[in-house]
């Protein structure tokens, strides 16, 4: 994060030092990026919210600026300097998409353990059958569903699509009982690979991508906020405000 920070004050240092001319247009910035590297692909976002500077995004990474000149280009994560803490900016924009994106699920294709008594809380869960973390994890759902937190899972076999881990997911999402093929997985048995029409496997797992999803297990909360990594249930429930 600190090495994120030290890029920016370099570039507006050398922004600063250096004149620069006037902004271009997204024509003339496209010119100028394909003239220094022709064999790449460049998509302009749009303003950043960094002074001078536009969101641009190269290939699959949309995790590049570029000054309004077309002087000037960095990439990595851009913070906010708030009281006490950065705050990465993207998250921002991040958390409104991923929220969205949760709040549009069809209940249908998902894998849901359900809260006992009265629901208090949900978690989505992008998850691979094969992430070891994810087995740890599917370990405190009993945990959560106790505390009253619904665990809603989605897919995402970081192998990709076609891959061994992807064809486990579409035989829990098409097994007759999926909550039970899930959790045979998780404990480490091996099932007949089978599948099934219109299982939405490839498209969670687009969905995850789409949201930045780079890792598993990746809890997403109901307000978009993404919480990386396996937490215990108690950590969980912490984060969710249902205990101190």
């Amino acid at each position: 994060m600190l090495n994120s920070v030290l890029r920016i004050q370099y570039v507006f240092t050398c922004v600063l030092l250096l004149s620069c001319s006037a902004p271009a247009s997204d024509v003339d910035l496209m010119d100028r990026l394909k003239a220094a590297r022709a064999d790449l692909e460049y998509k302009i976002i749009g303003p950043s919210e960094i002074p001078g500077f536009v969101e641009l995004q190269i290939g699959d990474d949309p995790n590049f600026y570029v000054s309004n000149d077309g002087k000037f280009l960095f990439d990595g994560d851009v913070y906010l300097v708030g009281e006490g803490d950065f705050s990465n900016v993207k998250e921002f924009k991040l958390n409104d998409a991923r929220k969205q994106a949760i709040t549009g699920l069809d209940l249908e294709d998902l894998i849901v353990f359900e809260a006992q008594g009265q629901k208090k809380a949900t978690i989505n869960v992008f998850t691979d059958i094969d992430c070891g973390f994810c087995r740890k994890l599917h370990k405190e759902v009993p945990s959560l569903n106790k505390l009253g937190i619904e665990v809603r899972y989605l897919a995402f076999p970081r192998a990709g699509v076609g891959s061994k881990s992807y064809q486990k997911a579409v035989t829990a999402w098409c097994a007759g009982n999926p909550l039970t093929a899930l959790t045979e997985y998780k404990n480490g048995l091996d099932k007949q690979i089978r599948e099934c029409d219109n299982n939405p496997v490839a498209e969670q797992y687009q969905l995850g991508q789409t949201l930045r999803i780079n890792g598993t297990p990746a809890i997403v909360l109901d307000d978009g906020t993404l919480v990386p990594g396996y937490r215990t249930a108690e950590a969980i429930a912490k984060i969710l405000g249902l205990s101190s």
